[in-house]
């Protein structure tokens, strides 16, 4: 078993993420959004699904990147298939 370090929750489920050469324990994928998702630069969300990049800086959708100046961005949509 290992302790969540959002938490603190022991739990026998407990997984590891990898990231950028840190080992992260988590109880639940609610734990490990809390500590790793990045945060909207303009609206304060956190950022759980694609979000847009702009020069270095995370915004959850492009409207939000364009509020603080970010040109040319566009939000990724799925593109329809013919039935």
């Amino acid at each position: 078993m290992a302790r969540c370090e959002v938490c603190g929750n022991d739990y026998e489920m407990s997984f590891e993420v990898h990231a950028q050469g840190a080992v992260h324990v988590f109880d639940s994928f609610e734990c490990a959004i809390h500590r790793m998702a990045p945060i909207c630069e303009h609206c304060r969300v956190q950022i759980v699904g694609h979000g847009v990049q702009v020069d270095g800086r995370f915004y959850c959708c492009a409207h939000c990147a364009k509020a603080e100046g970010g040109e040319g961005v566009v939000d990724r949509v799925g593109a329809s298939t013919p039935a």
